[in-house]
């Protein structure tokens, strides 16, 4: 199904796609903001607060905020310029147009412009896709080549009840450490024999010689 065929069967769904494609909400504040300050000085003269050249100035300010309003509907692409021209002749109306259209337009013109410098395009979701699960590689064929053929040589045999290898060999015992000696003993008149023996003894004292 075409996207026009789809259009024409479902006028709604078209509508919030273009919509969507654009700054509709500050486009339409700035719309309407222009011709509340284009409609006041068309008005009675017993509502205008200023006449003359600023009348001019009112129109010429409102049609200005009317065309930037209509620039991001059908050009989006210049939306940041539309948004600030849009708020500099709110701003200026202020001043020059009965106040900003009794501050009713200059409201509109500045919160419509914001919104239409601060818009961004819609980025469209990609469907999300789960990840294939990784598949564990093939193990590669067997054939002579990778190892001995398996055959009844290769199962392992079982020894005998009574062979030496089929019973467990007991655990090596660590031979044990050899007794502590004792000093040996030496007798107390020994040692102090020798220990007086060792004091140094002063020298003999020369003889006299007679007088």
């Amino acid at each position: 199904m075409t996207s026009g065929t789809e259009a024409r069967r479902h006028p709604w769904l078209a509508w919030r796609t273009w919509r969507k494609g654009r700054p509709f909400w500050g486009g339409l504040l700035s719309t309407l903001a222009g011709a509340e300050i284009c409609a006041i000085p068309l008005g009675p003269l017993k509502i205008m607060l200023v006449q003359g050249i600023t009348g001019i100035l009112s129109i010429l300010m409102g049609l200005v905020m009317i065309m930037m309003g209509l620039s991001a509907w059908f050009a989006p692409s210049y939306r940041m310029f539309a948004g600030i021209v849009t708020v500099m002749c709110a701003a200026a109306a202020l001043v020059l147009s009965n106040l900003g259209g009794f501050l009713l337009g200059t409201l509109l013109g500045v919160i419509g412009g914001s919104m239409v410098f601060a818009w961004q395009p819609h980025q469209q979701r990609q469907p999300h896709q789960p990840p294939h699960p990784q598949q564990p590689p093939h193990p590669p064929p067997d054939g002579p080549e990778d190892g001995p053929p398996d055959g009844p040589e290769d199962e392992p045999v079982e020894p005998a009840a009574g062979h030496p290898a089929a019973s467990p060999l007991p655990p090596a015992v660590p031979p044990a450490p050899p007794p502590p000696t004792a000093p040996p003993r030496v007798p107390l008149r020994k040692t102090l024999r020798d220990s007086l023996r060792k004091v140094p003894q002063a020298p003999p004292l020369p003889p006299k010689e007679p007088q």
